[in-house]
């Protein structure tokens, strides 16, 4: 096995370089290019960079996936708070298939990425076999980092509820850097944050430009069509207030707590469950992996809002700040 091979197999597996299939092949490769930060390029799709591996998964997603209007999908732009949006609505939508939320419970055994699969990372990921999806309970929740414009038709056409989650972009980069380098090989040299940062600003990141991905969602989230489907979250008011907004979230989808349930404490019940601490404390976030390929423990940093104070220099945020408001502001939209 020579070194590239090498290094590819200690990556995740929708990171990794492989073969493409034929029907997506020639078309991947007339797209533009930039380099990644493991072992795969980014590629330019309708204004999005996204992996090859993971492009690959998205363009089937699009052409099969058949959303109902029962569905439940959860977006985020990546390390935005998905491990626990995740969580907590799995907590939430099952809370009556597991009333023991201290005993027995799935997300105390496995990682909240094993209960709510990618569409890009989880279903679509073998180009010989199409997911089958008429098992799975209802309503049917899933997880994406697409932009609006890149979901599947049948999401856009449908009644299907939308929960996006987004974060101060200056603590969405650092923690990228974090976990970039946690999942580059040994091999390879540590990316600094000056080499992050250049092609954060230009956009060139997974999922990115961040700014086209927020706008996406804000922007449809006003529409009138469409505001009772789409539920737009901001990471740093749910730290703040977490059980209003867990409440807002079970009424949007449609599981509102009664009052015999919250007597009983069963909104503080779950935010426990789901909160950072417990999650990060669990046997199964210390050493296991999700499906993926990511060890569990690398979704678990600090959780914390404000840690780019630690890290960015003063010109940092003055250059994304300027993005922001360049970019966001304007809109009605800050962080």
């Amino acid at each position: 096995m020579d070194k590239s091979s090498d290094e590819n197999s200690l990556v995740p597996r929708y990171l990794q370089e492989i073969d493409l299939a034929g029907e997506y092949k020639e078309f991947i490769s007339t797209l533009p290019l930039e380099k990644g930060w493991l072992t795969t390029p980014y590629h330019q799709y309708q204004g999005c960079w996204i992996g090859t591996t993971t492009l690959q998964n998205v363009l089937s997603c699009q052409q099969h996936f058949q959303a109902l209007d029962t569905d439940i999908l959860l977006v985020t732009p990546p390390k935005s708070g998905t491990t626990w949006l995740k969580a907590l609505t799995f907590a939430l939508l099952n809370r009556n298939k597991y009333p023991n939320i201290h005993l027995n419970h799935p997300l105390l055994s496995s990682n909240p990425h094993d209960l709510v699969p990618f569409f890009e990372h989880d279903l679509y990921i073998n180009k010989d076999i199409l997911p089958n999806l008429n098992s799975l309970s209802h309503p049917r929740l899933f997880c994406t980092h697409l932009p609006y414009d890149l979901l599947p038709k049948s999401v856009k056409e449908s009644r299907c509820k939308i929960v996006y989650l987004c974060r101060d972009p200056k603590d969405t980069f650092v923690s990228f850097w974090y976990f970039i380098n946690k999942l580059r090989p040994q091999s390879m040299e540590k990316l600094t944050l000056d080499q992050l940062f250049e092609s954060f600003c230009r956009g060139a990141s997974p999922f990115g430009p961040f700014w086209e991905h927020i706008l996406g969602y804000w922007k449809e989230s006003l529409m009138e069509r469409s505001n009772k489907f789409i539920m737009f979250l901001r990471y740093e008011e749910m730290k703040m207030i977490p059980d209003f907004y867990l409440k807002k979230l079970a009424e949007f989808m449609e599981c509102p707590f009664s009052k015999e349930e919250e007597s009983r404490g069963m909104v503080v019940d779950i935010l426990n469950l789901c909160s950072f601490e417990k999650l990060s404390e669990l046997e199964v976030n210390k050493i296991g992996k999700a499906a993926s390929g990511v060890e569990n423990k690398y979704f678990f940093r600090r959780g914390q809002v404000g840690d780019w104070k630690n890290l960015l220099t003063t010109e940092m945020v003055e250059q994304l700040n300027t993005i922001i408001e360049k970019e966001l502001v304007k809109h009605g939209l800050s962080f």
